[in-house]
């Protein structure tokens, strides 16, 4: 019998295939569910044994595996991690920061400094994109906020950070993987997060209309954004992305060492 393992994870759209089979199995699975940097702060405080962390956060630790095979990613629009600017890109001076996800901030600041060619403030703000962009030139907006809002509305243009991110390097870019520390899941266990992943991607259209809740509009959506953005896996080209994107990240000093990735056997 494989051992119950402490998960955690986030509830934004994006993660739900990589959870939609867990949920159907707690005798194996205890899940909580929480912002990306809280399960990354609950995964160093040894709080849970793996958390679907964001990707940045595997620098953070000289012991942290990553399970293979699984992640959540894109190649092209991401339309769930933009940066919604007042003005054009090379005229941004001032950035308001939603900082639920270390990585989507660190992405942002490698694209400044190596495809915009800018060096804008950043301040620290809550996901409420008319607040946040009231005083400053953009704001960076990640997850259901992000997909769901209505920037033309608020006379915004988005620029989205996975397309700026293929445009740039040719590679996909991962957002977040199930991450933890040796001896944390066997491989049954990384078996059963592959099968579950696997599952999840094959129901998009139950999750899309769980995600809706009756709203055909926003099913639609959401089934559109699982089809056509987010893209399930860590494949050869997933993993060069990624260790390209902590590579540029310690460059910079957002990260305090570089490292190659390793993972669970």
């Amino acid at each position: 019998m494989m051992r119950r393992i402490r998960l955690g994870a986030v509830a934004y759209l994006n993660a739900r295939p990589l959870t939609w089979a867990l949920d159907r199995s707690p005798e194996l699975w205890r899940i909580r569910y929480d912002l990306p940097s809280v399960c990354a702060s609950l995964l160093r405080a040894r709080d849970i044994d793996l958390g679907l962390i964001p990707s940045i956060e595997y620098l953070h630790a000289d012991d942290y595996r990553l399970v293979p095979g699984v992640g959540i990613g894109s190649r092209g629009p991401v339309a769930s991690v933009a940066l919604f600017a007042r003005v054009p890109i090379e005229a941004v001076r001032r950035v308001a920061l939603d900082t639920s996800s270390r990585t989507s901030v660190a992405l942002l600041k490698i694209l400044c400094r190596r495809r915009f060619g800018i060096s804008p403030e950043f301040v620290p703000h809550g996901p409420q994109l008319a607040a946040m962009t009231r005083d400053v030139d953009a704001g960076l907006l990640i997850g259901d906020p992000a997909l769901e809002a209505d920037h033309a509305a608020l006379g915004l243009r988005k620029i989205d950070l996975g397309a700026e991110w293929d445009a740039m390097t040719g590679l996909p870019f991962v957002y977040a993987a199930w991450t933890g520390r040796p001896g944390a899941v066997d491989e049954a266990g990384v078996r059963a997060l592959q099968e579950a992943q696997d599952e999840g991607a094959r129901a998009s259209n139950a999750i899309a209309a769980e995600y809706g809740r009756g709203d055909a509009p926003a099913t639609a959506r959401a089934a559109a954004y699982l089809r056509d953005n987010v893209r399930y896996g860590l494949g050869p080209d997933e993993t060069a992305g990624l260790q390209l994107f902590l590579d540029y990240a310690a460059e910079l000093g957002l990260a305090p060492r570089r490292r190659v990735l390793e993972f669970f056997r």
